[in-house]
Protein backbone atom coordinates (compact mmCIF):
# COMPACT_ATOMS: atom_id res chain seq x y z
CA UNK A 1 0.00 0.00 0.00
CA UNK A 2 1.25 3.78 -0.54
CA UNK A 3 2.58 5.49 1.89
CA UNK A 4 0.62 8.67 2.58
CA UNK A 5 0.18 11.78 5.05
CA UNK A 6 -2.29 11.24 7.67
CA UNK A 7 -5.94 12.81 6.17
CA UNK A 8 -8.36 14.60 8.71
CA UNK A 9 -12.27 15.08 8.35
CA UNK A 10 -14.26 17.53 10.50
CA UNK A 11 -17.85 16.15 11.23
CA UNK A 12 -20.47 19.02 12.42
CA UNK A 13 -24.10 19.47 14.07
CA UNK A 14 -24.10 22.23 11.82
CA UNK A 15 -27.06 24.11 13.60
CA UNK A 16 -25.32 23.51 16.83
CA UNK A 17 -22.32 25.08 15.42
CA UNK A 18 -20.22 21.74 16.88
CA UNK A 19 -17.87 20.13 15.73
CA UNK A 20 -14.81 17.74 15.89
CA UNK A 21 -11.48 16.58 14.03
CA UNK A 22 -11.01 12.63 12.87
CA UNK A 23 -8.36 11.10 11.55
CA UNK A 24 -9.21 8.36 8.85
CA UNK A 25 -7.86 4.89 9.67
CA UNK A 26 -6.33 4.68 6.25
CA UNK A 27 -4.26 1.76 7.11
CA UNK A 28 -7.47 -0.35 8.15
CA UNK A 29 -10.13 0.58 5.91
CA UNK A 30 -8.31 1.78 3.00
CA UNK A 31 -11.16 0.87 0.39
CA UNK A 32 -13.67 2.76 2.79
CA UNK A 33 -11.75 6.15 3.33
CA UNK A 34 -10.95 6.84 -0.09
CA UNK A 35 -14.37 6.17 -1.33
CA UNK A 36 -15.56 8.50 1.80
CA UNK A 37 -12.41 10.79 1.19
CA UNK A 38 -13.46 10.95 -2.80
CA UNK A 39 -17.40 11.56 -1.95
CA UNK A 40 -16.69 14.54 1.16
CA UNK A 41 -18.18 16.64 1.68
CA UNK A 42 -21.62 14.71 2.57
CA UNK A 43 -24.34 15.48 4.97
CA UNK A 44 -28.03 14.55 6.20
CA UNK A 45 -30.37 15.24 8.93
CA UNK A 46 -28.77 13.47 11.63
CA UNK A 47 -31.07 10.93 13.69
CA UNK A 48 -29.90 9.64 17.01
CA UNK A 49 -29.78 5.73 16.89
CA UNK A 50 -32.62 4.06 19.25
CA UNK A 51 -30.61 0.61 19.13
CA UNK A 52 -26.73 0.82 18.98
CA UNK A 53 -27.29 3.49 22.19
CA UNK A 54 -24.88 6.59 22.19
CA UNK A 55 -24.79 6.58 18.19
CA UNK A 56 -25.51 9.86 15.47
CA UNK A 57 -25.73 9.01 11.86
CA UNK A 58 -27.24 10.22 8.61
CA UNK A 59 -28.67 8.40 5.83
CA UNK A 60 -27.24 9.02 2.50
CA UNK A 61 -27.29 7.62 -0.94
CA UNK A 62 -24.72 5.53 -2.51
CA UNK A 63 -21.24 7.25 -3.26
CA UNK A 64 -18.83 4.74 -3.78
CA UNK A 65 -18.54 3.30 -7.17
CA UNK A 66 -18.67 -0.28 -5.48
CA UNK A 67 -19.54 -1.07 -2.12
CA UNK A 68 -16.35 -1.48 0.07
CA UNK A 69 -16.05 -4.67 1.73
CA UNK A 70 -16.35 -5.71 5.54
CA UNK A 71 -13.08 -3.73 6.34
CA UNK A 72 -12.18 -3.27 9.88
CA UNK A 73 -15.67 -4.52 11.51
CA UNK A 74 -16.89 -4.18 14.91
CA UNK A 75 -20.25 -4.69 17.03
CA UNK A 76 -18.86 -3.01 19.47
CA UNK A 77 -17.95 0.58 18.68
CA UNK A 78 -16.05 3.32 21.45
CA UNK A 79 -15.97 6.61 21.92
CA UNK A 80 -15.00 8.47 18.77
CA UNK A 81 -15.15 5.19 16.50
CA UNK A 82 -16.96 6.81 12.92
CA UNK A 83 -18.51 3.55 11.29
CA UNK A 84 -20.16 3.20 7.68
CA UNK A 85 -22.92 0.90 7.14
CA UNK A 86 -24.73 -0.34 4.28
CA UNK A 87 -28.71 -0.99 4.33
CA UNK A 88 -30.85 -1.79 2.13
CA UNK A 89 -34.50 -0.06 1.59
CA UNK A 90 -36.17 -3.26 3.16
CA UNK A 91 -34.17 -3.69 5.97
CA UNK A 92 -34.99 0.25 7.21
CA UNK A 93 -38.78 -0.26 5.61
CA UNK A 94 -40.12 -1.37 9.26
CA UNK A 95 -42.36 1.24 10.96
CA UNK A 96 -40.54 0.17 14.54
CA UNK A 97 -37.41 2.21 12.93
CA UNK A 98 -39.70 5.48 13.52
CA UNK A 99 -38.29 6.94 10.00
CA UNK A 100 -41.44 9.44 9.01
CA UNK A 101 -42.67 8.83 5.69
CA UNK A 102 -41.29 11.73 3.64
CA UNK A 103 -37.69 10.96 5.29
CA UNK A 104 -35.38 11.32 2.37
CA UNK A 105 -33.81 8.23 2.30
CA UNK A 106 -37.06 6.69 1.75
CA UNK A 107 -37.60 4.54 -1.48
CA UNK A 108 -34.00 4.37 -2.11
CA UNK A 109 -33.07 0.86 -2.58
CA UNK A 110 -29.73 1.04 -0.95
CA UNK A 111 -28.67 3.75 1.95
CA UNK A 112 -25.28 4.65 3.51
CA UNK A 113 -25.11 5.41 7.31
CA UNK A 114 -22.35 7.52 8.30
CA UNK A 115 -22.51 7.34 12.09
CA UNK A 116 -20.71 8.98 15.03
CA UNK A 117 -20.33 7.01 17.95
CA UNK A 118 -19.83 9.14 21.20
CA UNK A 119 -19.98 7.50 24.30
CA UNK A 120 -18.82 3.73 25.51
CA UNK A 121 -21.35 0.71 25.97
CA UNK A 122 -22.42 0.29 22.16
CA UNK A 123 -23.59 -3.01 21.02
CA UNK A 124 -24.82 -3.59 17.21
CA UNK A 125 -27.54 -5.72 17.94
CA UNK A 126 -30.78 -5.20 15.95
CA UNK A 127 -33.94 -7.35 17.05
CA UNK A 128 -34.91 -7.29 13.82
CA UNK A 129 -31.84 -8.50 12.05
CA UNK A 130 -29.79 -9.65 14.76
CA UNK A 131 -25.31 -8.34 14.59
CA UNK A 132 -25.04 -5.33 11.99
CA UNK A 133 -21.10 -4.82 11.80
CA UNK A 134 -20.14 -1.83 10.71
CA UNK A 135 -16.86 -0.91 9.52
CA UNK A 136 -15.18 1.83 11.36
CA UNK A 137 -13.35 4.18 9.13
CA UNK A 138 -12.17 6.88 11.36
CA UNK A 139 -11.38 7.71 14.81
CA UNK A 140 -12.16 11.34 16.50
CA UNK A 141 -8.94 13.00 17.68
CA UNK A 142 -10.05 16.04 18.76
CA UNK A 143 -13.65 18.08 19.96
CA UNK A 144 -15.40 14.46 21.05
CA UNK A 145 -16.36 15.89 24.94
CA UNK A 146 -18.14 19.05 23.07
CA UNK A 147 -19.38 16.66 20.31
CA UNK A 148 -20.90 14.25 23.18
CA UNK A 149 -22.74 17.44 24.90
CA UNK A 150 -24.38 18.08 21.63
CA UNK A 151 -25.22 14.48 20.99
CA UNK A 152 -26.54 14.27 24.39
CA UNK A 153 -28.30 17.75 23.40
CA UNK A 154 -29.81 16.17 20.45
CA UNK A 155 -31.22 13.18 22.31
CA UNK A 156 -32.68 14.63 24.53
CA UNK A 157 -34.00 18.12 22.81
CA UNK A 158 -34.79 16.36 19.45
CA UNK A 159 -33.38 15.94 16.09
CA UNK A 160 -35.53 17.72 13.58
CA UNK A 161 -33.83 20.75 11.69
CA UNK A 162 -30.09 19.46 12.52
CA UNK A 163 -27.72 17.78 10.22
CA UNK A 164 -24.59 15.97 10.60
CA UNK A 165 -22.10 16.82 8.37
CA UNK A 166 -18.60 15.03 6.99
CA UNK A 167 -16.16 17.71 5.39
CA UNK A 168 -12.29 17.92 4.84
CA UNK A 169 -10.40 19.44 7.66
Amino acid sequence: MVDRADRFIEVSLEKRGVSCTAKLLDERAPITCEAVWNALPLGGDVYHAKYARNEIYALLPPFAPEEPPLENPTITPIPGDLCYFTFTDTQLGTTSYGYETDAKHQGRRQVVDLALFYERNNLLINGDAGWVPGIVWGSVVDGLDRMADACQDLWRAGALGETLSFRRA
